[in-house]
């Protein structure tokens, strides 16, 4: 499954009520790390289907950027049941990930 677009409008729907865990990766289009880290959060949505992968853009979402204090991108925060349970800055590995999400 691709990522979903997440934004302030869909978040609570698709992170908040989500019955499954949501990873959402806080990027922008002009941050080089981000460049290198969507790929990998992107095969990690097409290969676990038990996670929601969610990206946020945070030129046009700086309302959720400032609401969860993302001061560096990229940054992936793992949701449960709508509440933050683990935080990542910076660029890391498809098993660091999918440890995250655990």
């Amino acid at each position: 499954m691709e990522p979903i677009v997440i934004t302030s409008e869909n978040f609570e729907e698709e992170v908040v009520k989500s019955d499954k865990p949501v990873l959402l990766d806080f990027w922008a289009p002009w941050c080089g790390p981000c460049k290198m880290l969507s790929p990998v959060v992107d095969k990690v949505a097409e290969e676990t289907e038990d996670i929601k992968v969610g990206k946020v853009n945070v030129d046009d979402n700086e309302d959720l950027a400032m609401k969860f204090k993302t001061m560096s991108i990229p940054t992936l925060i793992v949701f449960k049941d709508g509440v933050e349970v683990n935080r990542s800055v910076g660029v890391i590995s498809k098993s660091e990930i999918l440890d995250l999400v655990k």
